[in-house]
């Protein structure tokens, strides 16, 4: 745990307590981008390793899966030998975390709120203000809806509501965010001109990749040397979903136009990025105890492949039978083998703690709708809409850094006129 005192000479006696997202991302990774965002301005900031993660005893990373995304650049995405090796790795590394005496079934979002209840009350502190994004969102709801005592407030930025997270809600998202920047560029005459059919040229390269994979060398965008990488249909599609920084949502238009014109470079790129993991780093078994216990009972495959359809119609079976950013989950998820927890996880939150629900309309992983529907059960919650901003949104947006402070210095009230102002930047045009 760190604690990173507030640059005011006056700080406020409530700190603010930051939920890193995943589930099984470095907390402590984030405190630069905390600190660039202004959220330790007038208030200490308290940043604890969830537990299993990075800095935390044990830590459930999977150097085995870490192995395998480095490896998994150059296969097809979705081909069914990918997932094989996939689920060998899982299960290599859930024999290696059992033989050490751990219980998996012990890492899931109920434990995780009560870490951070038990942490309030070893601290002191009388009364707090949460801010938590992504995955961190699901677990702040949580938090509040099972430990509500001692929050004075809670923030949550790109929204996954603990009552709708699963397998097939992720293309719901995927819809969303690409939806929004294809509307994006269409209401930007230059980018409308120049790229005036992008959901038909999506279409077309998912159908033709997925057909037709292309296998080339690309450079990683951080450097290093080239690697060989394969783009399919589903590469493709993650690669929309990921908004990472390899590939910028402004270059996206200019990136499938290229595509279609012969020119894979952009993806190729992007896809190479994650060839060179930080082994270690992420904790790939809290994602399978979380994911395997409380997103993924419930639903089948072939609701996955329904929801797919429904939102990609036209796009081919093999892409949408594996969910964005969790291909391959259902049979990872037979080898981890923890219990469902549905039954107390998928559950709303309902609260008058003052609540602020910040998400970006670019955002492919949680929709932003879904930050609207989580602000339903919060009766005292004022929503924001960033445009143009894609997942986590408060390191991106000075708009939203504003806001932020501004609900941390008046929760009931904050100010929020310079969301009024904000469009998306100007898309990338190529000649």
């Amino acid at each position: 745990m760190s604690i990173v005192p507030a640059t005011s000479a006056k700080p406020a006696k409530d700190p603010v307590v930051f939920m890193e997202g995943g589930p099984g991302g470095d907390a402590i990774g984030a405190i630069p981008f905390l600190i660039d965002s202004g959220v330790n301005r007038d208030r200490d900031l308290i940043v604890m390793a969830q537990r299993g993660t990075l800095h935390s005893q044990p830590n459930l990373a999977c150097s085995e899966i870490d192995r395998f995304q480095a490896k998994a650049v150059g296969l097809r995405y979705d081909a069914p030998s990918t997932g094989r090796l996939l689920v060998r790795a899982t299960e290599q590394c859930r024999k290696r975390l059992t033989a050490a005496g751990i219980d998996l079934s012990a890492y899931n979002t109920t434990e995780n709120a009560a870490d951070f209840a038990d942490l309030r009350t070893a601290l002191g502190i009388g009364r707090w203000n949460v801010y938590g994004y992504s995955y961190g969102t699901d677990l702040a709801l949580t938090y509040l809806r099972r430990h509500p005592a001692g929050i004075r407030s809670v923030a949550i930025d790109s929204v996954a509501p603990p009552q709708v997270v699963s397998l097939p809600w992720t293309w719901d998202s995927a819809r969303e965010g690409i939806d929004a920047i294809f509307r994006a560029c269409a209401a930007q005459p230059r980018c409308n001109s120049r790229y005036p059919h992008l959901h038909r040229t999506l279409t077309e390269q998912v159908r033709r990749l997925a057909a037709h994979p292309l296998t080339v060398t690309a450079e990683p965008p951080g450097g290093g040397d080239p690697v060989k990488v394969v783009l399919d249909g589903g590469a493709l599609v993650n690669l929309l979903v990921a908004d990472g920084g390899a590939l910028p949502a402004v270059d996206v238009p200019a990136a499938l136009d290229e595509l279609a014109h012969g020119n894979p470079e952009r993806f190729a790129r992007a896809r190479a990025a994650g060839a060179t993991p930080a082994i270690g780093e992420f904790a790939y078994g809290l994602t399978n105890s979380v994911a395997c216990s409380e997103w993924v009972p419930g639903f089948s495959q072939r609701d996955v492949l329904a929801a797919g359809r429904s939102n990609f119609p036209g796009w081919p079976d093999t892409v949408l039978a594996q969910a964005p950013q969790l291909p391959f989950q259902y049979e990872a998820c037979r080898v981890w083998n923890v219990p469902d927890r549905t039954a107390v996880q998928r559950v709303a939150t309902v609260s008058t703690v003052p609540a602020l629900v910040v998400s970006g309309t670019f955002d492919a992983k949680t929709g932003a709708s879904w930050g609207l529907y989580a602000a339903r059960t919060l009766s005292r919650s004022t929503a924001v809409l960033i445009p143009g901003i894609g997942h986590w949104v408060v390191p991106q947006s000075p708009c939203a850094q504003t806001v932020l402070a501004s609900f941390l210095a008046q929760p009931a009230a904050p100010e929020t006129g310079c969301v009024a102002g904000l469009a998306p930047k100007p898309f990338t045009i190529t000649p």
